[in-house]
């Protein structure tokens, strides 16, 4: 009997290998499992339900993963750039800047549109490689990483700080349950404030910093020509 739950995992095994539709192969194991462990249908769609609510957050990112993807297969990447060709002024340093800007301000609320994957590669990268492209230079392979590295350094100060701006996040109810273990009691409205300027100098610094690195960056094209 014990070795009849392991039902699904064979259906798992037996459906990929014959290359079936894979969400109809997890679903249909999924239902065998549950029926083989006496679970009635009844407690299993209150299981699977409890359980998208509990992990929503994943089904979310995936959901925005998706949809990205979709739109990148349809020229979102040619879009991004062509956008960014028609600002004369603007270079790979301020498109970072500016996404670490508004990466902030949406964290503030925790609101997550993708990060690296859903945002980053699809978005961002594009109008940086364009804002080098458009000055008549064809974009080196160091170059290209470095702006990756950039982007992904300028995601993760503006989320790391601006999520504690929000009022209950697990890193707020963290910083708060530790500081009562020390003996202090402070409201999470006073830890967002004290936090708030604290998030600004962060993400300024980190403007400042990759927008000197681009600078620096764009002179080896120069120095070249």
């Amino acid at each position: 009997m014990e070795l009849l739950k392991l039902l699904g995992i064979l259906i798992v095994i037996i459906g990929f290998v014959l290359k079936m539709d894979s969400i109809l192969i997890i679903m249909v194991a999924a239902v065998v499992t549950a029926l083989v462990g006496g679970m009635d249908l009844v407690t299993f769609l209150e299981t699977l339900g409890s359980s998208f609510v509990s992990n929503r957050s994943m089904c979310t990112f995936i959901i925005v993963l998706v949809v990205t993807g979709t739109l990148e297969r349809n020229g979102l990447k040619q879009a991004a750039a062509a956008l960014m060709k028609k600002f004369k002024g603007a270079s790979a340093g301020m498109v970072v800047g500016i996404y670490g800007v508004f990466r902030l301000v949406f964290a503030a609320f925790n609101i997550s549109f993708g990060g690296s994957a859903g945002f980053i590669r699809p978005i961002v990268m594009p109008m940086a490689e364009a804002a080098v492209e458009k000055e008549g230079y064809e974009i080196n392979e160091d170059h290209l990483e470095q702006l990756k590295g950039m982007s992904a350094g300028m995601d993760n100060v503006a989320w790391f700080f601006g999520q504690v701006l929000f009022v209950g996040t697990s890193g707020m109810l963290l910083v708060q349950s530790t500081l009562a273990d020390l003996g202090y009691e402070v409201e999470l409205i006073d830890l967002a404030s004290v936090q708030i300027p604290v998030a600004i100098m962060a993400v300024g610094c980190a403007i400042v910093y990759y927008y000197i690195k681009d600078k620096r960056l764009m002179k080896q094209y120069k120095k070249g020509a």
